[in-house]
């Protein structure tokens, strides 16, 4: 959540800021545009003044050659937002993967999990927790390439019960085993929005 408290009228909802360089890309368009900021997190950015169509529109034109969308309606931004505390949990906080994640969503968006849960699944065609185990696997893939960690080390890192477990639910959704994986150095990343 951004620090300054958001508003409706000069809060932006943005689709596909995945990284802290997608924080810098979006800051630097709008000081571009002359906007300056409150904050930009992850899917959100607060301005200091309402957000009038014109700036909207302008904004708009700058952020989509990088491959930003603003993003509307009110579900769009919630299942968005709820993108964004998922791949913060999984990418950037190496140690928190150990919170339950009803409870952490819970407290990040401020609202019953049931309530996100069943939102997130009308809008996305799936569920939470398919979209976290894939943003685990987009995790292991990384880690496993950069070869630094074992697989039991990755399991740990990623709060799975055991390498075995990290390894099946790995073939499941890559088809793959992480040991073929990781010899085959393969180019199988996906981009964070794109999983």
């Amino acid at each position: 959540m951004p620090d300054t408290v958001p508003n409706p009228e000069n809060t932006l909802h943005i689709k596909n800021m995945v990284c802290n360089r997608c924080i810098m890309v979006v800051r630097n368009q709008l000081e571009q545009l002359g906007l300056h900021p409150l904050s930009v997190e992850l899917g959100i950015t607060v301005l200091p003044d309402t957000v009038t169509d014109e700036v909207y529109q302008s904004v708009k034109a700058s952020l989509e050659p990088f491959g930003f969308e603003l993003i509307d309606d009110k579900k769009s931004q919630t299942t968005e937002r709820i993108k964004d505390a998922i791949i913060e949990l999984v990418h950037y906080n190496d140690n928190d993967l150990k919170v339950n994640l009803s409870d952490y969503l819970a407290a990040k968006l401020h609202r019953e999990y049931s309530a996100l849960s069943k939102l997130f699944s009308e809008v996305t065609d799936t569920t939470i927790e398919k979209y976290l185990i894939a943003q685990k696997i987009e995790r292991a893939k990384e880690l496993l390439v950069y070869g630094e960690l074992s697989l039991n080390e990755i399991a740990d890192k990623l709060n799975y019960s055991s390498a075995a477990y990290l390894s099946s639910q790995f073939k499941s959704v890559t088809g793959l085993t992480p040991s073929y994986f990781k010899k085959i150095k393969a180019n199988k990343r996906k981009p964070l929005d794109e999983v």
